[in-house]
């Protein structure tokens, strides 16, 4: 199913992200993992794509095992090291394997790298249209609630979501954000655009301090103070830091819910474990989380 099919409905629905594994040694230990996320048959779930590509032929079996278990997969794909030939390919093998769901990203920089100018695709807005080529993909882009952090203002960043949108993308996710009136504003400064598709939103349930340094460094995410308060207080003590992230988590996901954002989706960083305890916490919610 398309992932814009399952969003046109207007219901309240959960999705989670996984990530393939670096090297082949670990792909059995992501793919169980992805198994047991799969087993709690969210709405769809995401399949990212490693920094340069290194990762794609994982991404397509992630995917498609993801499929095999009847819970739609999305598929992402990157502009970073990518040719109209490679782009070809990497498509028509994801159309070989039955996903029609594609999330189009520019991609994180590869270390050392600031200079895209000699890119054949530098900006996701030109993948989408190179992914139309090949066939009726469901395309999805990514979206950035605080800007993207190369964009000089919100002005130009959401001159560029709209680039995206006009290109070919059903809808939008976000990247991670901690404050729920930044996503508001954002909203209403998209609609104020013209940018109408659905706009999924994305949480992250930060679980333990080591993951909030990485999100700062990659994210530059602001911080509120009461999550700030929640770190101090727990970091120190992993099983409480856990159990307060995914509730911070929670009261982000029935705020949004409560005031008419009915697409959320979850970072899980692979951890069965947390998706399977915001679905418990969420089953008189969202309908599709009552098992």
């Amino acid at each position: 199913m398309k992932i814009s099919e399952i969003l046109e409905k207007k219901q309240p629905t959960l999705s989670f992200e996984v990530f393939p594994p670096k090297t082949s040694d670990l792909y059995e230990s992501v793919e169980k993992a992805t198994n047991e996320i799969a087993a709690l048959k969210p709405d769809f779930m995401s399949v990212t794509y490693g920094a340069g590509g290194g990762t794609s032929r994982y991404t397509t079996a992630i995917a498609s095992n993801v499929l095999k278990r009847q819970v739609p997969p999305l598929a992402h794909l990157t502009c970073v090291n990518a040719t109209a030939e490679n782009i070809k390919e990497r498509v028509m093998d994801l159309k070989e394997h039955h996903i029609e769901n594609i999330l189009a990203l520019r991609g994180d920089l590869p270390q050392g790298v600031e200079d895209t100018s000699d890119w054949e695709f530098r900006h996701a807005d030109a993948l989408v249209h190179e992914i139309r080529k090949y066939g009726d993909f469901c395309i999805g882009g990514a979206c950035y609630p605080e800007k993207h952090p190369e964009a000089a203002n919100i002005a130009e960043d959401i001159s560029n979501m709209k680039k995206k949108v006009d290109a070919g993308c059903s809808f939008l996710t976000t990247q991670m954000f901690f404050d729920n009136s930044i996503f508001y504003n954002y909203m209403y400064r998209l609609r104020e655009a013209g940018i109408n598709v659905p706009i999924v939103a994305g949480i992250m349930p930060v679980t333990n301090a080591k993951q909030m340094e990485r999100i700062l460094k990659l994210s530059q995410a602001f911080i509120p103070r009461r999550f700030v308060a929640l770190l101090d207080k727990f970091s120190d003590n992993p099983a409480a830091m856990k159990q307060a992230g995914i509730a911070y988590a929670t009261d982000q996901i029935i705020d949004l819910l409560a005031n008419g954002i009915n697409a959320i989706h979850i970072y899980t960083m692979n951890k069965p474990d947390v998706a399977a305890k915001l679905q418990d916490n969420l089953s008189e919610i969202i309908p599709s989380c009552k098992k």
